[in-house]
């Protein structure tokens, strides 16, 4: 197992040990990703099983750790951003031509600790239009983008990040109980996309999916007024987002060269 630098036996005064502690489980989990459990991490770090247990779910709730199905842990997404610029260059054209298919504004974004981060927003050029800007912050439990992405989470993550950052009610559409939530989770796993009918904003909807593969949980949406938007036309965009995801997914995520056809929606 690899492990951290031995720290300089001149330590100053006013270093913290509980610090130090989080800084070693995270150093460990670095030099080793996915192989690690709790317990030998809690060895590694010289630390009692309770206390490892609780750093460590600390920091999976802010992102900066994440628990595999086999109980192995990894660099969480807080700490795995080094791509997203490419992602997001790569992504542009493909949004450009759901924008222009659509005359709809078109989104990705991804979760960024307790909420879903708008990193490019292509606006469509009608003048009555939804539309946030790149670098806009939103809740994970109003949204399409974050109903997308919370959805191929662990279950504990979504109530830990429902926990922290609660559930407002927006309008009167909005999903306030968590049990509610994980079921419209369950829902969008089954069909394949999330949306948000007038959840996030009273006359607004939006459909998203999710990217898969890629190393940070991220997503594309559209979103225009309701009254352009019917619910009956949910399904037809849902499938030309998917079919834009799905082409995405391999080349991002394999960090390889891609350049989407100018026909990439027909």
């Amino acid at each position: 197992m690899a492990k951290p630098a031995t720290p300089a036996t001149d330590e100053p005064s006013y270093s913290i040990r509980a610090v130090q502690r989080v800084c070693d489980l995270l150093d460990f989990i670095q030099a080793n990703p996915g192989t690690l459990t709790l317990v030998q991490l809690s060895e590694a770090a010289s630390l009692p099983k309770s206390s490892a247990f609780r750093y460590l779910e600390t920091l999976e709730q802010r992102g900066y750790v994440h628990r595999g199905a086999s109980g192995v842990y990894s660099v969480g997404v807080a700490l795995r951003t080094e791509r997203v610029d490419v992602i997001v260059d790569r992504a542009r054209p493909y949004l450009v031509e759901l924008r222009d298919q659509f005359e709809e504004t078109v989104n990705i974004g991804r979760l960024d600790f307790n909420r879903v981060l708008y990193l490019d927003v292509v606006e469509s050029q009608r003048s009555v239009r939804l539309s946030v800007r790149p670098g806009d912050r939103e809740s994970i439990h109003s949204t399409a983008l974050g109903k997308a992405v919370a959805a191929h989470l662990p279950e504990r993550q979504v109530r830990g990040i429902l926990h922290v950052s609660g559930m407002p009610r927006l309008t009167d559409a909005t999903i306030t109980s968590d049990e509610d939530y994980l079921a419209e989770l369950e829902k969008v796993r089954t069909q394949g996309y999330a949306m948000d009918d007038g959840e996030n904003e009273r006359d607004g909807r939006c459909v998203a999916v999710s990217i898969p593969g890629l190393p940070v949980p991220m997503a594309i949406s559209l979103s225009a007024p309701a009254m352009r938007f019917p619910r009956e036309d949910v399904p037809r965009v849902a499938r030309r987002l998917i079919e834009i995801a799905e082409r995405l997914s391999g080349p991002l995520a394999n960090d390889e060269p891609d350049s989407p056809p100018t026909s990439a929606l027909d």
